[in-house]
Order: C-alpha cells, then sequence, then structure tokens
C-alpha cells in the first residue's frame, strides 16, 4: 500500500469550506488504497496576525516566545482537518510536532530539523487512520517549540515523507505548479510538467515563491519525487488525473528534459547592493568585510572584488532590501578597523536569472542573455554564475522588462 504526505498551504486551509474541501480530497486518496499524512499550513494570515499581536507588546519579540506564539497557528489547522474528516466518516487523528518527535536545533524563528521519531505515525497508519501533523514547527533537545522560519510548513512535509519513506510528497498550493516565471510577470509562460532538484533549487533560491528552498534541499537530499499542484481544483476530480497533475520534481534528467537548455526565468525585486570603495587589498580582506556582515546574520548574495590600485580595491556585494541599512551600520561600526574611504549603496536593484540544466552541454546562453538584456537598452551591475544558472543584477525598474525579453529569447513559452 503506497505512503503519500500531502501538504496544504495557507490558502487552502484559508476557511473553513476550503478546510472540509481538503477533507474531501484527502478522503478521496484515503478511500483509494494510500496510507496518508497531511501536513497543512496555518490558516491563511493566521501566523501574520499572531506575528502582529507579538510586536504590539514587545517591539523586537523574544525568538523563544515568539515561536510559541506562532506555532499556535498550525494546531488549530490540524484540528479543524481531522474534525472536518471525522465528520465525514474518515478515522484521523492529528498531532504537533513535539508530539511526533521532529527534532530541531535551538534556532528559534529559524529552527532546522535533526531528526524525526516515525514509529508513532507508523502504528497510526498501520491501523487504518489518516495522520495530520503540524507543518513549521518541532521541539528542541530542551523541549521548546521550535520554528522552521516562513515556508516551514514545506520543509516539514518533505522531511515527514523522507523520514516515513513516502512513495511521493504532494504539495498543494494556489497554483497548478512550477511556471517558467511569473504568469503575472509574463503571459506566455508555461507550466513545466517535470523539473530536477537542481533546477528547482535554484529557481527557489533565486526568487521563485513556490517552494521554500530547504525543502527542495531535503527532497534532494533523500530523493523524495515532489509534486507541486493545485488544492484549488474539484477535489472529486478523478484521482489518475489529479496524480499526475502539475509539476513533478525528480532526481531523473531524462532526454525530453535535456532538450530544454533554459527550464525557467526566476527575480527578486527586493535585492541592495553594498560597495566599499578603498579598502586595503591585503590577505583576508574579504573575511574582514563579510564576517561581521555574517555575525549579524545578514545574507550575502553576489560578491566582485575590483582589481587593486595602488595597494587598494573596492569591494561589492548584495543583501536582501530588508537587511540593506543593518549591513551598513555595521560597516559604519568597522570603518576604523577596515580603512576604507566610503561605502556606497543602491537598494533599488534586482536580480534575474537563468536556469537550466541544459547549460551544461550547450554554449552561448550567457552570450544570448547578455545580447538580449543590451538590445533592451539595460545595463548589467554584477554577474553570478553556477554551472546551470547565469543571474544578473540590474536596476529595478528594467526587472520586468527584462524577464519578459529573456523569456521570449530563450523561446520559453514553446513546450
Amino acid at each position: 500500500m503506497a505512503l503519500i504526505v500531502h501538504k496544504y498551504g495557507g490558502t487552502s486551509m484559508g476557511s473553513t469550506d476550503r478546510i472540509k474541501n481538503v477533507a474531501a480530497r484527502v478522503a478521496k486518496w484515503h478511500d483509494a488504497g494510500y496510507k496518508i499524512v497531511v501536513v497543512p499550513s496555518a490558516m491563511s494570515g493566521e501566523t501574520n496576525r499572531l506575528i502582529g499581536l507579538a510586536k504590539e507588546i514587545m517591539a523586537q519579540p523574544d525568538p523563544r516566545e515568539l515561536d510559541m506564539i506562532a506555532s499556535t497557528g498550525e494546531q488549530v489547522s490540524v484540528g479543524l482537518l481531522a474534525m472536518a474528516l471525522l465528520a465525514i466518516g474518515k478515522d484521523a487523528v492529528s498531532y504537533t510536532g513535539w508530539q511526533v518527535g521532529i527534532r530541531t536545533d535551538s534556532s528559534f524563528t529559524k529552527a532546522r530539523i535533526q531528526s524525526i521519531d516515525d514509529s508513532r505515525v507508523r502504528a497510526d497508519l498501520d491501523a487504518g487512520k489518516i495522520v495530520i501533523i503540524t507543518g513549521f514547527q518541532g521541539v528542541d533537545e530542551q523541549g521548546n517549540i521550535s520554528t522552521l522560519g516562513r515556508g516551514g510548513s514545506d520543509t516539514s512535509a518533505v522531511a515527514i515523507a523522507a523520514a516515513l519513506k513516502a512513495d511521493e510528497c504532494l504539495i498543494y498550493t494556489d497554483v497548478d505548479g512550477v511556471y517558467t516565471t511569473d504568469p503575472r510577470v509574463v503571459d506566455e509562460a508555461r507550466r513545466l510538467e517535470k523539473i530536477t532538484f537542481e533546477e528547482m533549487l535554484e529557481l527557489a533560491s533565486l526568487g521563485s515563491k513556490v517552494l521554500q528552498t530547504r525543502s527542495v534541499e531535503f527532497a534532494g537530499n533523500y530523493r523524495m519525487p515532489t509534486r507541486v499542484l493545485s488544492s484549488l481544483t474539484d477535489p472529486h476530480m478523478p484521482l489518475a488525473e489529479e496524480a499526475n497533475s502539475g509539476t513533478l520534481i525528480s532526481f531523473e534528467e531524462e532526454t525530453n528534459m535535456e532538450q530544454a537548455v533554459i527550464s525557467g526565468i526566476a527575480f527578486t525585486r527586493d535585492e541592495a547592493k553594498i560597495t566599499v570603495i578603498g579598502v586595503p587589498d591585503k590577505p583576508g580582506v574579504a573575511y574582514h568585510i563579510l564576517g561581521p556582515v555574517s555575525d549579524a546574520n545578514i545574507e550575502v548574495d553576489m560578491i566582485i572584488q575590483n582589481q587593486s590600485v595602488d595597494g587598494k580595491t573596492d569591494f561589492t556585494f548584495t543583501v536582501s532590501r530588508g537587511d540593506y541599512q543593518r549591513a551598513l551600520a555595521v560597516l559604519e561600526d568597522k570603518r576604523e578597523e577596515l580603512g576604507y574611504v566610503r561605502i556606497v549603496g543602491d537598494a533599488k536593484v534586482s536580480k534575474v536569472s537563468a536556469v537550466g540544466v541544459g547549460m551544461r552541454s550547450h554554449v552561448g546562453v550567457a552570450s544570448q542573455m547578455f545580447r538580449t538584456l543590451a538590445e533592451e537598452g539595460i545595463n548589467i551591475m554584477m554577474i553570478s554564475t553556477s554551472e546551470i544558472k547565469i543571474s544578473v543584477l540590474i536596476d529595478e525598474k528594467y526587472m520586468e522588462l527584462a524577464v519578459r525579453a529573456l523569456h521570449k529569447a530563450f523561446d520559453l513559452e514553446k513546450a
């Protein structure tokens, strides 16, 4: 009997009517003979509401107590879904993350899963029950409730699927799969039937909001086939049709996938660029600049160090726009130690990326990308590459134009 994990996002759980639809869909799979574990998010908007309440009490909420508060949204969801299933005659039971032994580290508000005890869940599944587990949360070694950060329910679902050695993890969301780019920016964006873990990881890390990056890492590390599909379809649609809908993220680079040089165009709007000008060019310069930034828990993305002139160099890097002012403050505090001349920054930049495993076997992708942007009059500030992606930093006002132009240049509207 195949074991399937279902994950439902906040929109899917957004009202009691939608929760009843989720129950009907889960029941359909269970009636077909599948063992089912469900991982729902909090109802849409609920986590924001809870965090808002915390900030009314404490401007910078204590992380441990914030996790105590934020974790309750999912507890409501699992209880309501269990009731919805019980109401239609299905034997269902709900658990919090700590009840089923989802162990994490103690990094409150952004904890990482360390282990999962699957014994209790397996016993319930063997007894024919539908098991519902809170996403987004776990418990550390001291028994404190911890949360995994925004989008953490995706990570919970894939981790639980991996621990249970499930046949597939289905991520139900308000979109019907992974697209070549955001359909709100490019009308001709096309849904992909399949994509590799590598490509999905790059797309997720580069701005695609369909899946949390850590959930894709889990799926790839444990070779867990994961499918992204819509929860807004008719819950009674034929199971065979539903099971083959959406986008399958797999570890097989099939022949038809290798023919696509580029699979998608990703973008992030909220980037910021910082340049440290006239810093002494000596061993360890990068560490001395980025070390304090990292210590402040600010993630750095693209990095460029210029050629040394008269013993001085310029060092440029990007951070999330939300961390921009904080990063500037950190560097200002280190001004005397670093010995730089001045800092310049730009908080109105965006990153656009082309992603595809086909880059490994095709040349000319970079030149085509750069030519396309040049023809549109778009200046490139920074470039970053990996084996299967090319990212450029550009002026924010040209971002949508760049995405549309690149999508067309690489024929992504064609199947």
